[in-house]
């Protein structure tokens, strides 16, 4: 029961503030220009803020562990490289691969992840480290799969790449998690001012992103495409964990690493593979159908998978 009780501490607040988001949104309190401005918001300015400060603040050179960020980088290329390869196999429609793609693997490890880890232990523990190796793949391949999948871009290989590299490139987050890591390395601090002001930023990355989440959930995309959908949050929310975790545990990774890998693995798609899928030619149906099934289905798989090491004494 203990272990249940802690399960459900760490998953049901932030499911409770999408769905007052979700609720406000109804109410009309919040609108459609919301959830878009929000979310852009969150992405091009909250998040990176977040991710900046706590990179910034991580000592990295005393705490950096090789062996744990290289797990959290094979595990992600190794899932990416997998799904591309079976979605272009398996998949009937050529137009869906990029979204599926993205969507099955590309976690919200930044924002719901991020959320869960504090209600946990009151900061981000160890998420900085793995979002170090999970994420730069993340965006870097959801360019380069969205560029290469798009059914409507005749471009040729030359020009896909270039446009590729430049969506990389300019790539917010990639850019304040390099810039983070460079401030740790060389242990630069910034001014209280010009702290606090990022501080203010980055602390309404999460509940901004899950008011947002909340608000943006549509019913009736959750029915589209259903069977693609229902592929592509088995994959996110089940197989990854159920494949890796078992790995990890074989590996001696335990409480807040353990718990950073589960968030990486098992946490829904983020809402941000709608945004990039709908801004480069993707399937934005498909995209909006899996974070909608992933969102409600997590705080359902999540519990369970954190019950499950909480039970067995591999997380305090």
């Amino acid at each position: 029961m203990d272990s249940f009780i802690y399960s459900l501490n760490a998953t049901v607040p932030v499911f409770l503030v999408m769905l007052i988001g979700s609720w406000l949104k109804r109410r009309g309190i919040l609108t459609e220009q919301f959830v878009s401005a929000a979310n852009k918001f969150v992405f091009q300015i909250a998040l990176p803020a977040k991710l900046l400060l706590d990179l910034a603040e991580t000592d990295i050179i005393h705490s950096f562990d090789i062996r744990y960020i290289g797990f959290c980088f094979g595990v992600t290329l190794l899932s990416i490289l997998t799904i591309w390869y079976l979605a272009k196999k398996l998949l009937k429609d050529p137009f869906e691969t990029g979204a599926f793609v993205q969507a099955s693997y590309r976690s919200s490890a930044a924002i719901l992840g991020v959320a869960f880890i504090e209600n946990i232990y009151g900061n981000s523990g160890m998420a900085p480290l793995m979002m170090i190796g999970a994420v730069p793949l993340y965006n870097i391949f959801a360019v380069i799969v969205l560029t290469f999948e798009n059914t409507d871009n005749h471009a040729k290989g030359n020009e896909r790449i270039v446009r590729a590299a430049k969506g990389v490139a300019t790539n917010p987050i990639i850019l304040s998690i390099a810039a983070g890591i460079l401030l740790s390395l060389m242990q630069i601090s910034f001014p209280p001012m010009i702290d606090k002001t990022i501080r203010n930023l980055g602390v309404m990355a999460s509940p901004l992103a899950l008011l947002a989440i909340g608000a943006g959930f549509e019913g009736r995309k959750a029915l589209a495409k259903i069977k693609t959908t229902a592929a592509a949050a088995t994959i996110k929310l089940v197989l990854l964990t159920a494949i890796f975790l078992p790995v990890a545990v074989a590996l001696g990774f335990r409480d807040q690493k353990l718990l950073a890998l589960i968030i990486m693995l098992g946490s829904p798609t983020t809402p941000t593979a709608y945004i990039m899928a709908k801004n480069m030619g993707g399937d934005g149906v498909l995209s909006s159908s899996v974070i909608v099934l992933t969102t409600l289905l997590s705080a359902v798989t999540l519990t369970f998978w954190i019950f499950l090491v909480r039970s067995m004494g591999l997380v305090q």
